[in-house]
């Protein structure tokens, strides 16, 4: 379970965060809305353990964000940035061969190439910069499971692509959260895959534009 409490942020006398509480539980998958601006990639960010809080505490199945800890944090997290960070140059099977070395996890050709599969990316010895938009964020999914998380967080992951990829990303995220178990945090401007996607939605801001929206179509919205 992912715990955080009283989680504060700030840069100099700019607050981003104030005293954000929540927990999620395992295989739920939850949706992060708000208007630009109000904290959801920075709070991503803290959850990857790119970025540290300035007060408040975050737990992961009870292992606390501390430095000491973050080699064993970072092997249960999977996080897609919003910007595409993938090796154009490379072919797909390239760039999974690439990131493999990167885990701590050991995984064969096939293994890599079937992880490409269950994202619906079949274009194994294809260079990248010949791929679509949808394509790429496939192969950006792919390499973030590379390591096996039981996390995985996402930011934006279907911005400027198609409507059948951003379709197949949903069905791929939810097989992942029903048959494997693994806890989704997911932020995205989209509400129609928000309402599809997620079990809960977590509204961070002082609009309440998305919690109306959202509560309209029997969305369960927590705000932090």
């Amino acid at each position: 379970m992912l715990q955080v409490k009283q989680l504060h942020k700030s840069y100099g006398k700019k607050v981003i965060l104030d005293n954000i509480s929540f927990s999620v539980a395992p295989g739920e998958i939850i949706g992060l809305v708000g208007e630009n601006g109000a904290g959801k990639s920075t709070l991503l960010h803290i959850l990857a353990t790119i970025l540290q809080p300035t007060t408040g505490q975050v737990t992961l199945d009870k292992t606390p964000y501390e430095r000491k800890h973050m080699p064993v944090l970072r092997k249960e997290i999977g996080f897609v940035p919003q910007e595409i960070a993938i090796w154009e140059e490379f072919t797909v099977a390239e760039n999974m061969k690439f990131f493999e070395k990167l885990s701590p996890v050991r995984l064969s050709e096939v293994a890599l190439q079937q992880l490409c599969e269950a994202v619906n990316l079949y274009s194994w010895h294809e260079s990248v910069s010949t791929l679509s938009g949808g394509m790429k964020r496939k192969l950006n999914i792919a390499i973030s499971l590379i390591h096996q998380p039981k996390y995985l967080l996402l930011d934006e992951p279907t911005v400027g692509i198609d409507l059948k990829s951003k379709y197949e990303i949903i069905d791929v995220l939810k097989k992942l959260a029903t048959e494997e178990d693994k806890t989704i945090i997911y932020i995205s401007h989209d509400m129609d895959e928000i309402t599809q996607l997620c079990n809960r939605v977590f509204h961070l801001g002082t609009d309440p534009f998305y919690q109306t929206l959202l509560k309209k179509r029997g969305k369960e919205v927590v705000v932090l």
